[in-house]
This record gives structure tokens, C-alpha cells and sequence, in this order.
């Protein structure tokens, strides 16, 4: 039985090539960078739902009274802010190109 399922997994991955591991890695083509530009969010929405994200969680703190949290909260959504701003601006300089 164990023979069996050798041959069986064997000849699957010989005959199949997507079943082959790929031991390449990824590369970065132009045709790659295409692709991620088709799927690519717009600036607005992901700072939208950073917005949601961030004004749910700082909702709930100050339905509890923490104001602990809610700072913590204001100076992460901040940070967070402006880290995704600079992404942002990194991927709009790389798509231009």
C-alpha cells in the first residue's frame, strides 16, 4: 500500500509540472509590476479603512472611559497614517516609472 501511494504521488508530480515545486523565486518582471499596479487599492480607500479600523477601536475605548487606550489609539492611527503615506508614495513613484 505504501508503495502504491509513492508511485501514485510520484508519477502525479512527473507528469504534472504544477505539481513540481518551483524552485525558483519570484522574480520581479515588468509584467509582475503590471499586474500589482492592475490590483493596486487606491490611496483613499486604504486610508479610508484605516480610518474605520482606527475610529471603531477609539469608539469602544471611550464607550469604556480609557483614556489610556485612547491616546495610545490616537498616536498609533497617526504613526500608522503616515507610514502608509509614505508607502503610498513610494508605490505611486515605482508605478510612474
Amino acid at each position: 500500500m505504501v508503495n502504491a501511494a509513492k508511485r501514485f504521488l510520484l508519477d502525479a508530480t512527473e507528469k504534472d509540472p504544477r505539481l513540481a515545486p518551483d524552485d525558483e523565486p519570484p522574480r520581479l518582471t515588468l509584467r509582475a509590476l503590471e499586474k500589482i499596479s492592475v490590483m493596486s487599492r487606491s490611496r483613499e480607500r486604504i486610508l479610508e479603512n484605516l480610518d474605520e479600523m482606527y475610529r471603531e477601536a477609539f469608539e469602544r475605548a471611550k464607550t469604556s472611559g480609557d483614556q489610556s487606550q485612547m491616546a495610545s489609539l490616537d498616536f498609533a492611527y497617526r504613526r500608522e497614517q503616515l507610514y502608509f503615506e509614505i508607502l503610498l508614495d513610494v508605490r505611486d513613484a515605482v508605478e510612474k516609472r
